[in-house]
This record gives structure tokens, sequence and C-alpha cells, in this order.
């Protein structure tokens, strides 16, 4: 058996589709934070107090052909920039260039490219060292799509940065702030609040792209780029979570689509997902690599025939841990389906009187699985549905409400109870969770085409916690966004 570094099979790595071109691309591009896999210290680096880094780029996909929409996602890294303060606006002085040889010829990526039956992705660009600190921003600089030079050949027919859908058909990729003040990755998208390296280390940092969630298609036809990105320090060992997942009835791997999802919480203590993935044909499942941390894990499944499952939560999973089985338990009912959150949101300015105003809002699921935790629930997925959460944008309409941009949506979740077990080496048992499914829609409002500058007057809202039933569309309340710009 071909084991590689990490210690999987070289076929096994080849079955997550990781978006390391990409990943790779802003490791390269933040290659002014890394340098290397090698670990260790320089002599020559400490007696001139710089630090080196490497930049990796990772993404596991849950929306690549043939079962999700997309075939190829191509963008084009112009530069990436670092900073040590999380404040620092797009002018401030301070920012560095971490790539500056993607200046003159940058790179274009796919982001469902497939890894080179490892973790990391790729390195691009030269090795390069930084002042050491903890760099709280980073900013991913995108060609616009006018540039041509994209290296060695443009897979896009015309524009820099395009998607390629299952069908053969390709449209631009219409782009918001990331050609001029670029995709913005805050503190708290990146690992531990920040990246810190001290002079004379070399460390390694990883940038995940999180495609499926960051294309939005718009009521005009076209396809817009609202990336979502994630980054943080990795080890060049023990980079891992892996598992796999079966029916809890028949022990066997579920015949359809699971996803997984790993999740860390936000400063409000509700788990946020921080990378999601597809399972094999074989119900296995791996991320890596991952920033060194502890993490809770999000199971739903939708076989096909159409039998649905609960959500399992497995909590406390550290980097480097094989999960072993990890059993999901179907509805009561096998010929149910799942439940449907419908709902509108809206977005108005502060003029008085107010008018509509454009807004994208990201919409996810929201369960509280005991007294003290809630975690982000998965959409169950589907071709239609293929992440776990929703990138939307409001728009004019006759049919929104006086004074309002509005966009609808519906969410298909699971409408059985959540199971939860704390995690266990060699195997971890999952009990029903002593609370009712319950659910509540979460939006979050950005600024479009600011690389993601939160908005309006309060930019996160949530429904009242609804009871989700099979089968069955269960109406929300309007999230109303206010005071937006």
């Amino acid at each position: 058996m071909n084991m590689n570094w990490f210690g999987f099979t070289s076929t096994k790595m080849r079955r997550f589709p990781m978006v390391v071109s990409v990943l790779a691309f802003a490791l390269v591009l933040t290659g002014a934070i890394v340098v290397g896999c090698s670990n260790g210290n320089s002599s020559s680096m400490t007696a001139t107090g710089m630090a080196t880094a490497s930049v990796m780029l990772s993404d596991p996909s849950t929306c690549m052909a043939p079962d999700g929409p997309y075939s190829h996602v191509y963008v084009t890294v112009a530069d990436v920039r670092a900073h040590v303060s999380a404040n620092a606006g797009d002018s401030d002085a301070g920012w560095v260039d971490l790539t500056p040889s993607l200046n003159s010829a940058p790179a274009q990526i796919d982001l469902l490219g497939l890894a080179n039956n490892h973790c990391f992705l790729a390195t691009l660009g030269d090795s390069l060292q930084l002042q050491p600190g903890t760099y709280q921003q980073i900013r991913v600089i995108l060609a616009p799509n006018t540039t041509m030079n994209v290296g060695k050949s443009n897979a896009c027919a015309s524009s820099a940065n395009c998607v390629v859908l299952s069908d053969g058909s390709e449209y631009p990729l219409q782009l918001s702030s990331e050609a001029t003040t670029g995709i913005k990755i805050p503190s708290g998208q990146i690992a531990n609040g920040g990246f810190s390296i001290a002079a004379g280390e070399t460390k390694d940092l990883d940038i995940d792209f999180n495609t499926c969630v960051s294309i939005v298609q718009e009521g005009n036809g076209k396809y817009r780029l609202k990336p979502v990105l994630h980054a943080g320090e990795v080890s060049t060992t023990s980079t891992s979570i892996n598992g796999t997942v079966v029916d809890s009835a028949t022990g066997k791997q579920i015949t359809g689509k699971v996803t997984v999802a790993l999740e860390q919480k936000d400063a409000t203590g509700v788990d946020r997902v921080f990378m999601s993935t597809l399972t094999s044909a074989n119900g296995d499942f791996v991320f890596c690599p991952l920033p060194s941390g502890t993490y809770d894990v999000v199971v739903v499944g939708l076989s096909t025939a159409g039998v649905v499952y609960s959500p399992t939560v497995i909590t406390g999973v550290s980097t480097g841990s094989a999960m072993s089985v990890v059993q999901l338990h179907a509805l009561p009912v096998v010929s149910v389906g799942p439940s449907t959150l419908h709902g509108t949101v809206t977005s108005q300015n502060s003029a008085s009187p107010a008018a509509g105003t454009v807004a994208d809002v990201q919409v996810s699921v929201l369960e509280a699985v005991s007294s003290t935790l809630t975690v982000t629930v998965p959409l169950v997925p589907s071709y239609s549905q293929p992440s776990v959460t929703v990138a939307l944008t409001t728009a004019s309409s006759n049919l929104c409400p006086t004074g309002t941009d509005c966009v609808n949506y519906s969410l298909m979740v699971s409408a059985g109870p959540a199971f939860v077990g704390a995690f266990t080496p060699g195997g971890t048992t999952v009990t029903q969770s002593a609370l009712p499914a319950s659910y509540m829609v979460d939006g979050i409002a950005f600024v479009p085409s600011s690389g993601g500058l939160s908005d309006c007057s309060t930019s996160e809202l949530k429904s009242a916690a609804v009871t989700p039933v099979a089968s069955v569309t269960v109406p929300i309340a309007t999230l109303a966004f206010t005071g937006c710009q």
C-alpha cells in the first residue's frame, strides 16, 4: 500500500479534492509569511532578527461536479499582503508585500484542482523573510478580469477569473474589491487570532479558501466572488482530523451524500464552520492540513433513497486525531424528507425615509444541542444545496416590502434531533440530545464590493427558534437589516 508522509494512502488522499491551487497561491502570496515546510531555527536569521514563513493552500470542496454545480473555479492571484494590526485600513502604512514577484506575473489557480496526493496543495513563489510579530490581517489580491497575463496560459476564455459549470458553460467571475484592497482575512478568521512568528523561527501558514460558499449567482445570471477564507499556522506532522461515517443501524457506509463540518467557537461562543468536506464512497473523510487546536465536528447526511439523517455533533476533537467510526442516525420514519426553512432577508439604508440598498448576507442555520453549545448545522447536502451555508445578495424588486431590497431563501435541514458525544480516541459514543430539534436562521450582512466589511446598524440578526417538521416548509420571520451602506 502506497503511504505518503502523513500516513494516508495516495488513493485515499485523491478522493478529497483540495483546492490547493488557491490556497497554495494565497500562501505563496502570503509567502511573505512563509517559506517552506521545514521547521527549525536559523542562526543567520536570528542574527538579522528576521523570521521565515511558507504559505500553503487547501480547500476540501463540496460543490465539485458531478455531484456539485461547478467543474472549475479559476482565480488569478496578483499579490498577498499582511499586517500586524487587526484594525489597519486599506491605505494605512505597515502592509507587508509577501509576494512581490506576483506583481508582474500573476498566477492563475483552479480552486477545484486536485491536490498532489497529500494535504499541502502547493507552495508558490520564492521563500521570503519577514519581520517577527503577530500578523492579524492577510489580504489576497486578485488580478482584474481585464488582465490576460496569467502565466503559462489562461484557462478562462475572456477574463482572468471565471467559473465553469458542470455542463461546461463558462462565466466570468465578477469581482468586488478583490482586485484593489483584496480578499480580507481578518483576525477572527485566523486561528488563534493571528499568525505569530518570532525572530529566527520558520513556520508554515495555511490559507483555506471556502470556494463553495464564496460564489454568488446574481439575479441577472452573472456569478460573483464573495470570498470566505480562513488561515492559520500548521505543522508538517499531525496536521489532520479523519474518520469514517456509517449508518448507525447497518454499520455500513451511507449511499448518498454526507457533509462533515469542522467548527470552532467565535467571540460569542457560537460554533462557526472552519472547513467542510464530503465523505468518499467508502464513508471516509479527512481535513488537512489544519492549524493546531480543538474543533467540534458536525455531520449531516441524505441517502439516495431519500433517508435524512439527524445531525451528529462530536466535541473536543484535536488536530492529529483519528475519529474512527462516526454513526449517523436516520429519522424514525424513513420515507419522510427534510424540513424546509423559508424566509426573506431585507436591507435598507439610514436615509429618512429609508430606502432599499443592496447587501451581501451570509445565511446559516444554528441549533442549541446542549445548554452550553450552539453549533452551525450544515444544510442537507444536495446538488442544489452544495454548501453548508448560503451566500445571498439583496436586490430591488416589486415583491420587496416598501423601502427595502430583498431576497428569499429556502434551506433544507434535518428534522431529527441532534446526537451529541465528546470525542474519545478509538470510538465515540453519541446519545440523543435532551433538547428537541430547534433551529435559528442566522444572517450576517456585509458591504458589497468591500471584500468582507460588516454592514448595517446591526450586522448580525437571528430569527426566533422554530421547530423543523419533516417534509414541511416552516416559515421564518424576516431578517430585516437597517442602516446599511
